[in-house]
């Protein structure tokens, strides 16, 4: 996977990036400490695990996949970080069979709810995993950025039946089996206990605009990824986003 402080790849991973690395350096000024324990549920190869281990931060990656923790293991070899980086087989089910519960700064849990049979366990189990004050990252796919691609593809019947489905799906071939609008993510967040920090929209652009445009226009990259920023926070285009981003705070040890 690609590694979210590259330019390229960053059209799909700068803003939760931004977001990300602004919480966990809130965290380390509120803790006092620099480095911070973050847990990264389905992290796979360590898209998002190793650039946060590159801060100084240590890292446990919970995957069921061993060929994504092996990855996982080479790419933080590779970068340096294999000392603060650790992979552990497992799955948001079972997550505290293999991790302690009320153990981390921060959790992860990006591209993890569309695949559970219950979100709202779901959340209330990786939410489980934070100390006092502790930050939820959560990254899930997006009702409205389906819709919009389906229709845009031609597929107008796919696209109206993701808009009246339930759960956000197009049809039998459509692989991913929950999706969102920002009210439904939000709702789950704030029932698990948390308080909702901020609510962006994720590859509200990205992901339309043909590649070749992007690769060969002078300054695209940037412009683009300037467009998603000022784009992500407003509410308007978070119905049309692929991905939503919500961050979750939990109260600290002395609030009521």
């Amino acid at each position: 996977m690609p590694d979210p402080t590259r330019p390229r790849a960053s059209l799909r991973t700068a803003v939760v990036w931004e977001v990300l690395k602004d919480a966990l350096d809130r965290r380390v000024k509120a803790t006092g400490r620099e480095s911070l324990d973050v847990l990264d549920t389905g992290g796979g190869s360590g898209n998002f695990a190793v650039p946060v281990a590159r801060l100084g931060h240590r890292v446990t990656v919970v995957d069921p996949s061993p060929n994504a923790l092996f990855a996982l293991e080479r790419r933080a070899a590779e970068a340096g970080v294999a000392d603060r980086v650790k992979g552990v087989q497992g799955d948001a089910h079972g997550l505290f069979d293999v991790v302690e519960r009320g153990g981390y700064d921060v959790v992860l849990c990006h591209g993890v709810l569309e695949y559970v049979d219950d979100p709202a366990d779901g959340v209330r189990n990786v939410v489980d995993a934070l100390r006092p004050g502790g930050v939820l990252s959560l990254l899930a796919a997006g009702l409205g950025g389906a819709v919009l691609a389906r229709a845009l593809a031609g597929h107008f019947k796919e696209a109206k039946q993701a808009l009246d489905d339930p759960d956000g799906r197009w049809g039998e071939g459509d692989p991913v089996p929950h999706r969102f609008t920002a009210d439904q993510l939000t709702a789950l967040v704030e029932g698990a206990g948390l308080r909702v920090g901020a609510v962006h929209g994720v590859r509200v652009f990205a992901d339309l605009v043909p590649g070749v445009l992007v690769d060969t226009e002078p300054d695209a990259v940037e412009a683009l990824l300037k467009l998603e920023a000022a784009a992500a926070e407003l509410p308007a285009f978070h119905s049309v986003a692929t991905q939503l981003h919500v961050l979750g705070e939990a109260q600290g040890a002395d609030e009521g």
